[in-house]
């Protein structure tokens, strides 16, 4: 068995990139869904790499799948069709989405004084775990500018405070709309977000709040776990919304402490679940494992 998976795995790498694409559906379920998805790609030839499929409730609930698929010559192929999707989207009431893995995702890193989260992402980046262009990193502080420009990564020192915000947030979205940036991540970021700006990036800004929410919302969490005398810390990356620290949960994880911990040693523990947790939400959505349902996710692991 390891041997097959093994060679699954070498099978997967040897498709060339600008062959392969994900396909994202949600839709109220009915029969035969899989079956026209299925028949769909083999009209052109596509063989399917990787399924997860989902329903909330069989007989009236929502339907939500993801498909990766290899197709020869994808991008000659991918106008036509998308142009016949649109067809079978409206006849199952489908929102959808195509990827295609040759667009590379670019991102952008936010990030003030604590610079644990934005090092665990710079080493995924670096190993080849994120499958992503980090663009360009933006700070309220100098303190990452070296790490930052090391790996040749763009660094802007923007000084925010409540004062200056939405002055602040209009460089911000410039600086996004010259990168090009797809996806935002707040790696302990400690500034609140305007309405305005966080409606401009619906669903593509990605935050470490170190608590596991709904518990302990906002500023200093662990000195209020500690007071509670809580008997397990965690973290919780979710999509940011106009509700602080309520947005959409990606990941979270958790670890024992007890009494014998004090705020320095939660505080210390915190940031090796953060760094994960982070690290983890943010491949979640660059692999487009997400669907966002309300306020809740569809995370196909």
């Amino acid at each position: 068995m390891q041997a097959e998976t093994v060679k699954s795995e070498k099978k997967q790498q040897s498709f060339k990139v600008e062959d392969r694409a994900r396909l994202l559906v949600k839709c109220p379920d009915k029969p035969g869904i899989v079956s026209v998805l299925s028949s769909f790609l083999l009209k052109y030839n596509a063989n399917i790499i990787e399924s997860s499929q989902y329903s909330s409730d069989p007989e009236n609930g929502t339907f939500f799948i993801r498909l990766e698929y290899y197709c020869d010559h994808l991008q000659k192929k991918a106008p036509e069709m998308e142009q016949e999707f649109k067809q079978i989207a409206d006849n199952y009431e489908m929102t959808y989405h195509f990827y295609y893995l040759n667009n590379r995702q670019r991102s952008a890193i936010y990030v003030s004084k604590e610079l644990h989260c934005l090092l665990e992402l710079l080493w995924e980046w670096q190993n080849g775990d994120l499958q992503t262009d980090i663009a360009v990193v933006i700070s309220n502080h100098e303190d990452a500018r070296a790490v930052v420009e090391s790996y040749g990564i763009p660094f802007h020192y923007l000084p925010a405070n409540k004062d200056i915000r939405k002055e602040v947030e209009a460089q911000q979205i410039a600086l996004m709309e010259e990168y090009d940036v797809d996806l935002l991540i707040l790696a302990r970021y400690m500034q609140i977000l305007t309405p305005e700006f966080v409606n401009h990036f619906e669903n593509r800004i990605i935050n470490i709040h170190h608590s596991f929410l709904p518990a302990f919302i906002g500023a200093n969490p662990y000195d209020r776990a500690y007071k509670r005398g809580v008997k397990l810390i965690g973290a919780t990356s979710h999509y940011v919304t106009n509700d602080l620290d309520e947005g959409p949960i990606i990941e979270q994880d958790v670890e024992r402490v007890d009494h014998r911990d004090d705020v320095a040693t939660l505080k210390k523990i915190g940031g090796k679940i953060e760094r994960r947790v982070l690290a983890k939400a943010v491949k979640w959505h660059l692999e487009n494992r997400i669907i966002v349902e309300g306020n809740k996710t569809i995370v196909f692991h």
